[in-house]
C-alpha cells in the first residue's frame, strides 16, 4: 500500500467536497435551508467519496482488508481535522461544528464518516481488487 497515494486520494476528496460544499451553499441552502442542505450534502458527499475510492483503490494499492481499513481510517482522521479546522477558520462555534455530528440535532456527518471508513474496502470489493480476488479468478479459469 502507498501512504502518499492514500493521502493524495484524500486531497482529491477534499477538493471535490469543497467544490460540493460551495455549490451547496450557493444553490441548495437558499432552496432548502441550512440544515436540510447539510443533510442532503452528506448523501451527495458520500457518493463523491465512494466514486473517488472506486476510481483510485487500485492506484493506492491497498490489497488486504486491513490496508483498506487503514486507508479509510486515515481519511476519516484527516477529514475530521480538516472539517474542525475549516469550521473554526470560518468562525463557527464548536457547538455549530459538532452539531453536524449530532443525530439529535439532525446532523448526519457521522454516517458520512462511517461510509468514508468503509469506502476503500467497498470500492476494492466492487472492483474485485485484493489477494483473494486474484486467487479466486485463477481457480475459476482452471475449472
Amino acid at each position: 500500500m502507498s501512504w502518499p497515494k492514500a493521502i493524495a486520494a484524500w486531497l482529491l476528496i477534499v477538493i471535490a467536497e469543497s467544490v460540493h460544499g460551495t455549490l451547496r451553499q450557493l444553490l441548495v441552502v437558499p432552496l432548502l435551508g441550512d440544515l436540510q442542505a447539510r443533510q442532503l450534502g452528506v448523501l451527495v458527499g458520500s457518493a463523491i467519496v465512494l466514486a473517488i475510492a472506486w476510481m483510485l483503490i487500485r492506484w493506492i494499492n491497498a490489497k488486504s482488508l486491513a490496508e483498506q481499513f487503514q486507508v479509510g481510517l486515515l481519511w476519516v482522521a484527516l477529514m475530521v481535522i480538516f472539517e474542525v479546522s475549516l469550521g473554526r477558520a470560518l468562525g463557527y462555534s464548536p457547538e455549530r461544528i459538532l452539531s453536524d455530528y449530532n443525530m439529535s440535532e439532525g446532523g448526519f456527518m457521522a454516517f458520512g464518516l462511517l461510509l468514508m471508513l468503509f469506502a476503500p474496502a467497498l470500492a476494492a470489493r466492487v472492483r474485485g481488487f485484493g489477494p483473494n480476488r486474484a486467487a479466486s479468478r485463477t481457480r475459476e479459469h482452471v475449472s
